[in-house]
């Protein structure tokens, strides 16, 4: 099973000064638009996103049919697939939306500890 990019997706009071802070310890904007809520960024092969007003808790985030680069890879376990097989192995979904049989998708479960994990498919 292979889960894509993978991320970490923070819920933050201020972008700007969150912005600053983790530009303090290296990181730099990759993606995203500060004046909607939300920047991703990047510090070598280590990525999070930062997400105020978004999003209800930090998550764990895969992007299925990406690189840590958000380069679409050449094979990949689809979301839909990802989906069927967690399914399969008693884990409920907590929240889904799929367009058609390919292309974008996501769904969302929650660990043990309450902790959720975002599947989301660009491509």
């Amino acid at each position: 099973m292979q889960l894509g990019a993978f991320s970490i997706s923070l819920t933050v009071k201020n972008i700007a000064a969150s912005k600053a802070f983790y530009e303090a310890l290296g990181f730099s904007v990759f993606e995203g638009d500060q004046d909607q809520g939300w920047l991703i960024m990047k510090n070598s092969s280590t990525v999070i996103g930062l997400f105020q007003g978004m999003f209800d808790k930090n998550m764990l985030t895969f992007n299925p049919g990406w690189d840590n680069n958000a380069q679409p890879l050449e094979t990949f376990t689809d979301v839909r697939d990802l989906k069927a097989s967690l399914k399969a192995q008693g884990i409920d979904v907590e929240s889904e939306a799929e367009t058609g049989p390919a292309g974008p998708a996501s769904f969302t479960v929650i660990d043990p500890d309450g902790n959720p994990i975002f599947f989301d498919q660009h491509v």
